[in-house]
């Protein structure tokens, strides 16, 4: 049952919405079916499988409101489902921050969202794609630890103002850890992709094992200011937090507002306008963008548009919540799902090409936030740092901690690669001067 037809769905949605005696009744229907494949030590581990559909109902009764959930869809479940989230409304405090129900809206089409041959993944596909990674690292004689997930599923909202949305979306995570038999070699690879006909698992196994066997050895060199090479993995994380994800998390207008951002102004308001990037850097987000395709619509239900974040340095917009936005006169705008930074041509082996001296950083963890207000972040380099020269890569060093803020990295800018897919955002590789190591790590 996890994928429901927009037809279906809405008359789920509708039902539901005939049993409300609420001021305001909103529901939301989500399908998700997939399954995941996890290997450790060159074997499968683990496997499993989700099927899932599971219904929202928010009621309200004035400024109060309260939500319950169900994932039964006969009418007497139904039925209270809605009763159960009257009660909790009648007996919730009144929201400071009530903003009415949106009507109807318009929403752009993202067809590229949804890939029939990713919803089709059965288990012996995710089997096959991961019996060749670990095939290439017996092969190899190393060690690997890989997790595959996959989904496909729908969204579906409907209100008693007239708003009624639906989608469907598909998604493939995977990613991958190669250890050489001593521990002393590490390297890693990850990607998502919407239409799995470009996804090979042992292409990217063999990304991680050639950084596993060249970061044997490794030197250690003093910490201070280097020129690096960030690869997208080591800007955008897909378990931790991140530098480039810290940036667009902090593109909010109320932090901005209220004095607790990077984009706070001394006195009040924020810096909206004014260039704080080195003018190559464009950020923006786009729901249809066909190698990125999203949800056309926000969680409360506001249309999701090409929005243009950072253009040429300067910040040109800012997401907030409905409340915020009317009571301070500005733009409504949601937050984005995924985003996209602009590039250019050059690979990474382009860019070590073009290094006299520097250091490439294959991925950075363990990242935490130091100062909020200026976006200063701490972690460690993992899984292949490399120091290069002459264009070269000259040889493994060990992994540093740094102290970085995104804000001052994207200043302090030299060249920008061609954009990948990693974590549900389109990110290039970034080649950065001063950027800041602080300690060495004996970590791999």
């Amino acid at each position: 049952m996890a994928i429901l037809s927009k037809d279906e769905a809405q008359t789920i949605l509708k039902k539901v919405l005939s049993f409300s005696t609420a001021d305001e009744c909103e529901v939301t229907l989500n399908g998700t079916t997939g399954g995941n494949v996890r290997s450790a030590r060159n074997a499968i581990s683990t496997s499993g499988a989700v099927d899932n559909v599971s219904l929202a109902v928010e009621s309200r009764f004035g400024k109060r409101s309260g939500i319950a959930t169900c994932n039964e869809f006969d009418d007497a479940t139904l039925r209270r489902c809605v009763q159960r989230a009257e009660e909790i409304a009648k007996l919730a405090p009144e929201s400071p921050e009530y903003m009415p129900l949106l009507g109807p809206q318009q929403y752009l089409e993202s067809p590229k969202s949804f890939a029939a041959n990713t919803a089709g993944i059965t288990p012996d596909y995710r089997a096959q794609q991961v019996a060749a990674s670990m095939k290439l690292c017996d092969a190899k004689k190393l060690t690997s630890a890989a997790f595959l997930n996959d989904s496909a599923g729908f969204v579906a909202k409907r209100n008693n103002k007239g708003l009624e949305a639906y989608q469907q979306i598909t998604n493939l995570d995977f990613s991958i850890t190669v250890r050489t038999p001593d521990g002393t070699g590490s390297g890693y690879a990850a990607a998502d992709f919407t239409d799995i006909g470009k996804f090979d698992a042992a292409r990217m196994t063999q990304i991680a094992a050639d950084k596993a066997t060249g970061s044997v050895g490794a030197k250690a060199i003093e910490p201070g200011k280097y020129t690096v090479i960030l690869e997208p993995a080591a800007l955008v994380s897909n378990s931790d937090a991140s530098l480039l994800g810290a940036l667009m998390n902090a593109l909010d207008a109320r932090n901005a507002d209220e004095g607790r951002s990077f984009l706070s102004k001394k006195g009040g308001g924020n810096r909206k306008g004014e260039k704080m990037f080195d003018e190559r850097v464009t950020i923006y987000s786009d729901p249809t963008n066909p190698e990125l395709a999203d949800l056309t619509f926000s969680g409360d239900g506001r249309p999701q548009k090409k929005m243009t974040w950072i253009e040429k340095g300067v910040v040109k917009n800012l997401y907030s919540s409905r409340f915020w936005a009317q009571k301070n006169n500005i733009a409504d705008i949601p937050r984005p799902g995924g985003f996209i930074m602009e590039g250019g041509t050059q690979s990474t082996q382009d860019l070590i090409k073009g290094t006299a001296k520097g250091i490439l950083v294959t991925r950075l963890w363990y990242i935490r936030a130091v100062d909020p207000q200026t976006l200063l972040f701490t972690g460690l380099t993992r899984d292949g740092t490399f120091y290069i020269e002459n264009g070269k890569i000259k040889y493994p060093v060990k992994n540093f901690r740094f102290n970085e803020s995104p804000v001052i990295m994207l200043n302090n800018l030299e060249a920008i690669g061609k954009p990948v897919r990693l974590g549900g955002n389109l990110v290039p590789p970034l080649k950065i001067r001063d950027f800041t190591f602080t300690s060495l790590s004996d970590a791999v």
